[in-house]
């Protein structure tokens, strides 16, 4: 059994198990790093419990009419509960709204499911507004939540789930998996695999939304040449940036990638590097700025990505940055 998937074969086959014995839990929690896996986990899931024509118990067909319209989020049994945008904030009402839906019976299907995406993001009203349903479930609805870490929720939410902690590919796997299923040539599902980091989800963006990879370039490229510049050319390039929080964190996590890479050459390390297309560009800063240096500007990144999550002000978090990295 592996739901037509590539990776987290375990969880497929817990998740499959609970089905076919009629076990499941009332609620489950899906986490790990963005484009890991976990909303498609939770599209097979939801699947394999309201399939009309399964070839065995707890494997979903694929191919019939619930399969399909859940594979579209489309099911009249699936509620999609996010917010509006990555980066925002879940709001009760989205989960009052939730609670309402979720006290009908199933229009159709076995189960009604209510997806919640990246929970994280969900504001703490809206967290223990979610407390009751899952205190007080009803018999014929599976909760799904998704999150980057079972740690950025409540205790209370997460003590009343079955947690599962999704784990990116390795390099190698995720690269002949792009290969074989999505027939991308060796070289380039060499590159997306790492920068991915072994995140197939995020690894298929990548390669289908082609201007993903054309802004990372250009991010890359920022990044070299404000290592350069003076503190007024800093705070001029982070003046507009600061300005869509979402966006600088995409930024800072590109850059972050960069100098741990930077880091791990200047350390002597023998892992495998994220940008494998900037090696030669990594190993010169690398030795140019030593190890020191490099660990200061991956902790001052970290930093900055921190704080944006806990809602310091995005332009004291971008500018302090510009202050903190070394200049070349």
């Amino acid at each position: 059994m592996n739901w037509n998937l590539l990776g987290h074969d375990w969880a497929v086959d817990l998740l499959g198990e609970h089905i076919a014995r009629g076990q499941m839990r009332h609620a489950y929690l899906l986490t790990g790093p963005r484009g890991v896996g976990r909303r498609t986990l939770a599209l097979k899931m939801a699947q394999a419990l309201n399939c009309t024509q399964p070839p065995v118990p707890g494997e979903p067909c694929g191919a019939c009419r619930s399969c399909t319209q859940i594979e579209r989020m489309q099911h009249p049994d699936l509620t999609v509960v996010q917010a509006e945008q990555e980066g925002g904030v879940l709001k009760v009402d989205q989960v009052r709204e939730l609670q309402r839906s979720l006290a009908l019976h199933p229009y159709e299907a076995r189960y009604r499911v209510a997806l919640l995406l990246r929970f994280e993001e969900a504001h703490p009203s809206a967290m223990n507004a979610l407390l009751k349903t899952l205190e007080e479930p009803a018999p014929q609805v599976v909760l799904l939540l998704t999150a980057e870490s079972a740690e950025r929720l409540l205790p209370t939410i997460v003590s009343r789930c079955e947690v599962l902690r999704l784990r990116p590919m390795p390099l190698e796997q995720a690269s002949r998996g792009l290969q074989s299923r999505w027939g991308l040539p060796e070289q380039q599902a060499e590159l997306l695999a790492h920068i991915s980091s072994g995140r197939l989800g995020f690894a298929l963006q990548l390669h289908q939304e082609p201007e993903r990879m054309a802004q990372r370039q250009v991010w890359l490229d920022d990044q070299t040449r404000l290592l350069s510049a003076n503190r007024v050319e800093r705070f001029a390039y982070v003046d507009p940036l600061w300005k869509d929080k979402e966006a600088l964190r995409r930024v800072l996590l590109v850059w972050l990638s960069y100098w741990r890479d930077v880091l791990m050459k200047a350390s002597g390390a023998s892992a495998p590097i994220t940008n494998l297309d900037h090696q030669e560009d990594i190993e010169r800063l690398a030795q140019s700025v030593g190890r020191q240096a490099a660990h200061r500007s991956a902790a001052a990144i970290e930093r900055s990505l921190e704080r944006l999550e806990r809602n310091v002000n995005p332009r004291l978090v971008a500018e302090v940055l510009m202050l903190d990295l070394p200049k070349i």
